[in-house]
């Protein structure tokens, strides 16, 4: 999904050059591939939460003992979800605030866009949860 979020985004965009500079300007392809990009840097975000494959600072915590490798782990990862359930909360806020708005290029709902926080935030906090669970089994 990710893969065809950045293929369209190349084609969208490629089109956008090929219509300004031999025809009309598409209005609504700039606003688009914004929010593709949006929409796949969060879903890339979820994706590297899944594998574990988020930057991370790990030469501290590999010379600890273990038990307090996992304490930190842990800990890392309750702050990833503090951080994910205000990114849930304030984007559930404001999909509800905003539903009245629409784009301006486009006309979509405001709410539509704004969907995209709770919904990967959400993803995240259980990655994060079975991340939690991995940790504190030792895996």
């Amino acid at each position: 999904m990710l893969f065809g979020l950045i293929a369209t985004m190349i084609v969208v965009t490629t089109l956008q050059v090929i219509c300004r500079f031999c025809f009309e300007a598409l209005s609504w392809s700039e606003e688009l591939t914004r929010f593709l990009l949006v929409f796949a840097s969060l879903l890339g975000a979820a994706i590297a939460f899944r594998r574990g494959s988020h930057m991370a600072v790990t030469f501290v915590a590999r010379r600890l003992p273990e038990g307090l490798q996992k304490i930190l782990g842990v800990a890392v990862h309750l702050l990833g979800v503090l951080f994910f359930a205000v990114v849930v909360w304030y984007g559930a806020r404001m999909m509800a605030t905003e539903a009245g708005q629409a784009t301006p290029a486009m006309g979509l709902s405001m709410s539509w866009l704004y969907a995209f926080y709770p919904l990967v935030g959400g993803i995240i906090l259980l990655h994060l949860a079975a991340g939690i669970l991995e940790t504190v089994r030792g895996r």
